[in-house]
């Protein structure tokens, strides 16, 4: 079992910046990659980025340029920077490990709000 537990989210203006952060506890040895998803009202969760162990980044095309993932092994921790954000960027924000054995699986956190508008 993995416990993620997210912070950072709020309200923004468009333009503006906001940091995720994300901290993992429990069984992290067996992490294979963590990042961010996101779920807008009445779409589907989609990959926003993740970042693996060896450091390794993936992006969704709508945040290159705009958007960091970074983490700090030593401290289980995952971070998202936003920039210039849009209001189409507004959604909860979640957190997932990613696993592997036999197969892919994940864990997630609770997620956290992330509002832009003026």
């Amino acid at each position: 079992q993995v416990q993620l537990v997210e912070s950072g989210g709020g309200l923004v203006q468009p333009g503006g910046s906001l940091r995720l952060s994300c901290v993992a506890s429990g069984n992290i040895l067996s992490i294979y990659a963590m990042g961010w998803y996101r779920q807008a009202p009445g779409k589907q969760r989609e990959l926003v980025a993740d970042i693996t162990s060896g450091g390794s980044t993936n992006y969704a095309d709508f945040v290159k340029g705009r958007f960091t993932i970074s983490r700090d092994n030593a401290k289980n921790t995952v971070y998202l920077q936003m920039n210039s954000l849009k209001p189409e960027d507004t959604a909860v924000y979640y957190c997932t490990t990613k696993h592997f054995a036999k197969s892919w699986y994940y864990y997630w956190g609770q997620g956290t709000q992330v509002t832009v508008s003026s």
